[in-house]
């Protein structure tokens, strides 16, 4: 039978709550190593800087990261989304916004409306920029995006005359040019080479027809680092922004600092025996009496459970190996050889603790994936935590 309310309780007040974390597991955001990273991207680059910011900066904040960045000085702001750009215009961000993935459905009056400019590459895309901004009473501007190797988006070198021509007719200021390297991480790549070719011929054509782009840029972060004559006017790094090189071939190009630190804490400590299954599935089982640590977070808020038996976390400055599947909420790891590991002791699950560190390439490795996916993995459930300005 179901246990009746209390009516003299539901008239008693309710404690409130202020939002702030209760579980002990949180990514810290550090905003000083986003602006270093920044600071280093400017000096190095031959450019101005377009900082990437999509996806909630890689997972680690849109707003408070873009409003770091415009502070930094940033020429321009990427999203992939309108809806990514009407968030940081809605949160007082007044920097440039490229829409890097295009404008999707018929809301054009968004973009022209809010000052966020959208890449084109249909011809639809000139006919809804167009009159939204003949409606709205302001002028149409967009980059080009052409499509010189990546095989995804874009305006395919052959149609690039007629695209031209289109863009005339509707009154569509083309103020950049762009394209997107598909092996730009590789080293020798020769589609890389093709693909600066086929902007080069883009650029120059557009100039021979009074299009000229302010803008050129074909540069994402492994370009520039690798390729400075890809550099055009405009370079567009998103994950060294982040603390991570796009592959380790550019280790020791330019310094870095890690942005986000994961951690969490013991939350339940216990001995078994040798022989003790741990976990769904009993996939672990201890192989002599051990001390087994349970963790508050799983696979909900974006660890992989491909890192079950596989992946370590840093605990008293030590890694220790997971044991047991991860599961949605939870998981263990075996502190047996962790002297005086005790309930509320901070986990590191990424980042740095004593001279250990556990990067998000590290967990990429152990489950097929790559860096990017770690850190945009790290789910909303996760509070960020910002320091730093």
């Amino acid at each position: 039978m179901a246990r009746q309310a209390n009516p003299i309780a539901l008239r008693l007040p309710r404690p409130t709550w202020d939002g702030s974390p209760i579980r002990p597991t949180l990514a810290t955001i550090d905003l000083d190593a986003l602006a270093w990273n920044f600071r280093q991207l400017k000096a190095y680059a031959r450019a101005e800087v377009l900082a990437v910011v999509k996806a909630d900066a890689y997972g680690h904040g849109a707003v408070p990261c873009a409003r770091r960045l415009e502070r930094e000085g940033a020429g321009f702001l990427g999203v992939a989304l309108t809806e990514e750009g009407l968030e940081l215009r809605g949160a007082g961000v007044e920097t440039p916004i490229l829409v890097l993935g295009g404008a999707y459905g018929d809301r054009f009056d968004l973009l022209v409306g809010h000052d966020l400019t959208p890449v084109v590459f249909r011809p639809e895309h000139l006919e809804g920029l167009a009159a939204a901004a003949r409606a709205l009473g302001r002028e149409a501007v967009a980059h080009l995006k052409l499509d010189t190797g990546m095989g995804r988006i874009g305006v395919q070198p052959e149609d690039l005359p007629a695209f031209l021509d289109a863009a005339k007719s509707h009154g569509v200021v083309l103020e950049g040019l762009a394209t997107h390297f598909a092996n730009a991480d590789l080293a020798d790549s020769a589609l890389t080479a093709r693909q600066i070719e086929r902007a080069t011929a883009a650029a120059t054509l557009m100039r021979e027809r009074g299009l000229g782009p302010r803008w050129l840029h074909l540069a994402n972060s492994a370009a520039t680092v690798a390729k400075p004559d890809a550099h055009g006017s405009l370079v567009r790094p998103g994950i060294m922004l982040y603390g991570e090189m796009p592959s380790p071939r550019f280790s020791g190009e330019i310094s870095l600092r890690p942005v986000l630190r994961w951690t969490t804490a013991i939350t339940h400590l216990k001995t078994v025996p040798e022989g003790t299954p741990i976990s769904y599935g009993s996939r672990w089982t201890a192989p002599r009496p051990s001390v087994i640590a349970t963790l508050p977070v799983g696979y909900a808020d974006g660890y992989p459970r491909a890192l079950t038996n596989t992946g370590e976390v840093l605990v008293g400055g030590r890694r220790t190996k997971i044991v047991g599947s991860v599961c949605m909420d939870q998981m263990m790891v075996d502190v047996t050889e962790v002297p005086g590991a005790a309930v509320g002791d901070e986990v590191v699950l990424l980042g740095c603790q004593g001279g250990e560190n556990i990067g998000a390439g590290e967990l990429a490795a152990h489950t097929g994936t790559i860096h990017y996916e770690i850190f945009c993995g790290i789910g909303p459930r996760v509070p960020r935590r910002f320091v730093g300005g």
